[in-house]
């Protein structure tokens, strides 16, 4: 059995990451039998190398390979192609043709980007898959084939599964073993080496030097993404090999030659769309500015009702919307107002105690002190309940505000307010 560099060597391979070292050991391992191979990866990472290394290694190497790319095929030729027609079988058909399964009896079949396979012909396949039988096109005689199935897909194949474009069944006949081929942002230590053998076969094939590449511009191959992988590697170092008259090249020149290389800058932001945020934040605080004042409107209401009742049981009953309008809106209008407000760890749910704190002596000497100071206004009133409030409390805010049948929230909002 041939080592993993020689198979390298023989087959023209690059690089020395070990998941291609993995693929390419299991490209030998399986050469001797004939189990189906699918081998996935994106686009552009070699696939097309391990069916060679499976064919060459195998007993089937003097058979002929036959390389498919399903998806160039259309679909309404794809079952001739593959399987061949009869005379007749459909216009056109003006004689009888072989398919790439009967040619390659005794050889391998590379099946490239199969998960683009029509549904039908899926259903062809499998049949081969399992007994080695196909019909042509326009036929009713079944023939035998021996072919060796290789396969090659950069499709995720259980979405395409379970999207219903692929048979299941017919997946795990071709995956019998699965060979992934890294993508090439996942071999850093190979992009240099490769880009030194492309540079090198461009400079034989247009009698030129070699480019070369400067410390800064090998750094900027190696934190390109290469969605286009090993292909796009080859095809920049084509071009930089027959544009670029200076042979060392520099980071700016390299640069030029990879799309989309600022995607990862910082964007200018647009002035216009800044205004247009700012306009609708502005829209929002207004709206919370308008809502704070129905909800103090609200509250005066409510104390001018507990100061002329002296009753907080029925003014509870009277105006238990209002106390839940009131409880609702009031967290969202504190934060907005005043965020850098320091406040209590604990915030009490709204709640007008079912029982009052103080006698009823202290009850008719508080109606009292009301009766007295009729005259001032609604603010007055309202600063001067607070104050009581907290002298029967001895200062504690939330005893405070049980009492005044508001939440700690808004009775510290009133205190900063009125600088108690």
């Amino acid at each position: 059995m041939e080592s993993i560099q020689a198979i390298k060597q023989r087959f023209g391979i690059i690089g020395n990451d070990p998941q291609l070292n993995r693929a390419i050991e299991k490209a030998i391992q399986v050469a001797p039998t004939d189990i189906s191979v699918l081998v996935t990866g994106e686009s552009g990472v070699g696939k097309e190398s391990i069916p060679k290394i499976i064919h060459a290694l195998s007993h089937r190497k003097h058979g002929k390979h036959i390389a498919v790319n399903c998806g160039a095929i259309p679909e309404g030729t794809i079952d001739s192609e593959l399987f061949g027609h009869e005379k007749g079988a459909f216009t056109g058909a003006t004689q009888t043709r072989s398919g790439y399964f009967e040619v390659a009896d005794g050889g391998t079949i590379f099946l490239d980007e199969v998960g683009e396979l029509p549904l039908t012909t899926q259903v062809r396949l499998l049949r081969v898959l399992e007994n080695g039988e196909f019909i042509k096109v326009g036929s009713s005689k079944v023939q035998k084939t021996n072919v060796r199935i290789v396969a090659a897909t950069n499709v995720n194949m259980f979405e395409a599964i379970k999207k219903g474009k692929f048979r299941e069944d017919l997946y795990y006949r071709l995956s019998t073993v699965e060979i992934l081929l890294p993508p090439l942002r996942n071999r850093r230590e190979d992009i240099h080496l490769l880009f030194r053998k492309f540079a090198s076969d461009f400079a034989l094939k247009y009698k030129m030097p070699a480019v070369k590449l400067d410390e800064q511009a090998k750094q900027l191959l190696l934190r390109y993404r290469w969605n286009g992988n090993i292909r796009q590697l080859r095809n920049v170092a084509e071009q930089v090999s027959v544009l670029e008259q200076d042979r060392l090249i520099n980071a700016t020149t390299l640069q030029t030659y990879l799309p989309n290389i600022g995607n990862n800058l910082p964007q200018v932001i647009d002035d216009k769309k800044s205004e247009s945020d700012f306009s609708t934040e502005r829209e929002i605080l207004y709206k919370v500015l308008f809502d704070m004042k129905n909800d103090l409107n609200d509250l005066k209401k409510l104390t001018s009702e507990l100061m002329r009742s002296g009753n907080s049981q029925q003014v509870q009953e009277e105006n238990q919307e209002l106390i839940q309008k009131i409880y609702r809106s009031e967290p969202e209008s504190e934060e907005i107002i005043n965020p850098t407000l320091s406040e209590p760890s604990e915030v009490e749910v709204l709640h007008i105690p079912q029982e009052t704190t103080y006698t009823e002596t202290a009850k008719y000497d508080f109606a009292e002190e009301i009766q007295e100071e009729e005259t001032l206004s609604i603010h007055e009133k309202e600063l001067e309940l607070i104050k009581k409030a907290l002298e029967r409390n001895k200062g504690k805010r939330k005893l405070a505000a049980k009492e005044l049948g508001i939440s700690e929230r808004t009775l510290y909002r009133k205190i900063k307010q009125f600088d108690l």
